[in-house]
């Protein structure tokens, strides 16, 4: 099968997402110029360098009380800051119900009842229970082609691990198992890893 997606692709369902997979999942936390915070799960996220360490996430759809956006993108725009907060699989039914269509008065944290804890850093909360969180520092937003398509890329300024997530010095994924994005509704766990050695090493 091939097809070119301006002509569509005959599906039931778009298979684009379900193709670049598996995703991991920026839970974003903010807060607006009213001192509200907003919590919400993005799985076009990634990090994207080194030194200084950076990151991003993308948002693609915009809310009729956003201007065009989401509330993600908007708070991390006028505060300049944002938090990426890693969800594990324990945290999947919560992470859930903070991805939800939800007025921008509401704060996600209390709606689906996630413990925070203040950033050191920026000026929004965290999920106190992740495994981790990176505090950052907005560098740049662009806005892709197409009507809603932001990127939103930052410089990690903090970053907090849980204690029982470090072992021998190394983050081990597996005292936690991320939460990673298939396509559609489809989700899954790392539950087991390997090791390849690098051609020189």
């Amino acid at each position: 099968m091939f097809y070119r997606p301006e002509d569509g692709h005959g599906l039931a369902h778009n298979p684009f997402n379900a193709i670049v997979t598996p995703r991991p999942i920026g839970w974003i936390s903010t807060r607006d110029a009213n001192g509200q915070d907003n919590l919400a799960p993005y799985s076009f996220f990634n990090a994207v360098a080194y030194v200084p360490p950076q990151v991003m996430f993308a948002s693609t759809a915009a809310k009729p009380d956003r201007d065009g956006t989401k509330d993600s993108v908007s708070n991390a725009r006028l505060s300049g800051e944002f938090c990426v907060n890693v969800v594990e699989h324990a945290m999947k039914d919560v992470m859930n119900v903070t991805s939800g269509p939800w007025p921008r008065e509401t704060d996600e944290f209390d709606k689906a009842g996630v413990a925070r804890e203040a950033c050191r850093v920026i000026n929004c909360s965290r999920v106190a229970n992740a495994p981790a969180s990176l505090e950052c520092k907005l560098t740049q937003v662009v806005q892709l082609p197409g009507e809603a398509n932001f990127v939103v890329f930052g410089e990690v300024v903090g970053v907090h691990l849980r204690d029982d997530c470090v072992r021998d010095g190394r983050f081990d994924i597996l005292t936690f198992h991320p939460l990673a994005r298939l396509g559609y509704r489809d989700y899954t766990q790392v539950t087991e890893l390997f090791s390849l050695p690098r051609p020189g090493d």
